[in-house]
Formats: structure tokens, C-alpha cells, sequence
């Protein structure tokens, strides 16, 4: 026979059980701590930029034009405003390809994670490594070299040292010496040129058989999402013997068949320097 006394202790024994259920069903469904959070990758809307990627946590996450060969040009007191994303147990969010990320080696020995060969970075606007806030996306256009990390960049801008075929270094106006350059890619980092001998809206170069087309490729890709310090308007197409080029403020865009890697920049010495120079802002419209 069951006592009082054994009754109450299996009816407290059923309280904390249904208690227990309870709590569990008003819990948040990623109970996940959030440094655990911050190896995942994710894709977040945002009013103004559009759909970028952050970590698990929601804070933004961003790439750096000089990084364009892959490896991280961020160093020294430069990590202090931009802090290194790595995920140590990458987990990637709806939308995204786990393909596309990698995770290289910093020169400071540190790992991060690279994104279609972009390194990541958080913003940490004070300077002090303490990262930017979920939601916030402050360290877009910082520099004109700071972006947004997106899945879907028609175009990307990259910064570095021009070098030609001829293996020689050369500045922006394609004199030799040691400069910074900036330059637009494609979204995988593979610099775009344009042809001086091309009028507005005119590709004077490829053959209608497209015989030449090898040596340098028309460039095509609609144009959907680019960094923000570039306006679409600039941007149209045209046809070429029925295939679409993309072109720039006139001026039709190509690849050079010779560069290899991402960031390479071969053609700018082809035949001669400044015969095909690489494309930015500053280009003037064709005529």
C-alpha cells in the first residue's frame, strides 16, 4: 500500500519532470554559446547592403581590396581595427556553399577563413579589437578598401602592385617603379582590362570568328551587387558578334588569358605597357 508520504515525493518526482519539459520548450532553438555561434557562417539581410555574411552570432564580417592574391595584407596594428575571423569548426548557413571557404594561414601564425579566396575580418571601429555590434555594418567602404563580405559580388576591388608579363613592377601609369594600385576583378579576384584602342561602346579588338579571344577574353556578368563606392549606372553591355561584353563608362571590359591567379596582372605590359591597362573609378568615359 502507497503511504501520504509516498505519494507526495512521486507527485513532486512528476512536477519537476513537467516543470523540466517545460523550460525546455521556451528555450531558444540554438542554445549554442556564442563563441560556439561565431564558428558558423551565415547570410543576414541588410536594409542597405543587401544580403552579407556574418558569423553565428550576427556580426558582420569583411574583406580587404589588398588581399586580392589570397593572402592576408592586413598586419600589425592594422588587426587591432580589424580583427581576424576564423572558424574553427566551420558550419555554414542556408544559401551558402561550404566550398567556397578555406582557411589560410596569417603571417602572424594566426588561422582565418578565406571566402571564395577573400580572407574575413570583423570591424572593430575603436581601434581596441573589441568587434562592432550584431547588426552593424560600419566598416563598409572604410578606406575604399574595406567591404561588406557578400555571396553574390558581380565585381570586387583590389589594391596591390601591378605586375607585368615581363615580370617588371609598375605604377598607374604604367611607368615602372613601386606603387599601390587599384584595380576592379571579377569575383574571384582575376583583374579586368580595358583595350585603348576601343571607342565608346566599341570593342575594337575581338575577330567575329572570335579567333583572338583566347589572348583576351571579353568579359561578361550581370550586374547585381557591387561595393558600394561604385555606381551601376557607370556600368552596360554591348554585343560583340553576338556575344554580351560587359563595359565601363564606354569602355568594354576584358580578361587577360595569361594571368593564371587570382591577382595577377600580366597584361598591363602587353605588347607594351599601357596599351591594356587595368580598370578603376578613376577611368575616364571612352570616346
Amino acid at each position: 500500500m502507497t503511504t501520504k508520504r509516498q505519494l507526495l515525493k512521486l507527485c513532486m518526482i512528476a512536477w519537476g519532470i513537467t516543470l523540466s519539459l517545460s523550460m525546455s520548450s521556451c528555450k531558444d532553438d540554438d542554445d549554442t554559446a556564442p563563441e560556439d555561434r561565431a564558428s558558423r557562417v551565415q547570410l543576414k539581410p541588410d536594409a542597405t547592403h543587401g544580403t552579407i555574411l556574418t558569423d553565428g552570432n550576427g556580426v558582420t564580417l569583411y574583406v580587404f581590396s589588398p588581399d586580392v592574391t589570397g593572402e592576408s595584407e592586413c598586419t600589425g596594428g592594422c588587426l587591432d581595427r580589424w580583427p581576424i575571423y576564423y572558424a574553427v569548426d566551420m558550419k555554414v548557413g542556408e544559401g551558402l556553399d561550404a566550398s567556397d571557404f578555406a582557411t589560410v594561414t596569417h603571417s602572424n601564425g594566426e588561422k582565418q577563413t578565406t571566402y571564395k579566396g577573400w580572407p574575413l575580418y570583423y570591424y572593430a571601429p575603436g581601434g581596441d579589437g573589441k568587434k562592432e555590434s550584431a547588426g552593424m555594418v560600419t566598416g563598409e567602404g572604410v578606406g575604399n578598401v574595406w567591404f561588406v563580405a557578400k555571396p553574390d559580388y558581380s565585381l570586387m576591388i583590389a589594391k596591390g602592385q601591378l605586375v607585368g608579363k615581363d615580370e617588371k613592377n609598375y605604377k598607374s601609369d604604367y611607368t615602372e617603379g613601386e606603387e599601390q594600385t587599384v584595380y576592379f576583378t571579377d569575383g574571384m579576384g582575376r583583374a579586368l582590362y580595358i583595350f585603348i584602342n576601343d571607342t565608346k561602346d566599341k570593342n575594337n579588338y575581338t575577330k567575329e570568328d572570335f579567333s583572338n579571344d583566347a589572348t583576351w577574353p571579353i568579359f561578361h556578368v550581370a550586374v547585381h551587387t557591387l561595393p558600394s563606392i561604385l555606381n551601376q549606372a557607370d556600368f552596360g553591355e554591348i554585343d560583340v558578334f553576338g556575344k554580351k561584353q560587359l563595359t565601363f563608362k564606354g569602355w568594354p571590359l576584358y580578361y587577360f588569358g595569361g594571368d593564371a591567379q587570382r591577382g595577377e596582372t600580366k597584361g598591363v605590359s602587353v605588347p607594351v605597357p599601357g596599351v591594356w591597362p587595368v580598370v578603376n573609378g578613376d577611368l575616364a568615359e571612352a570616346e
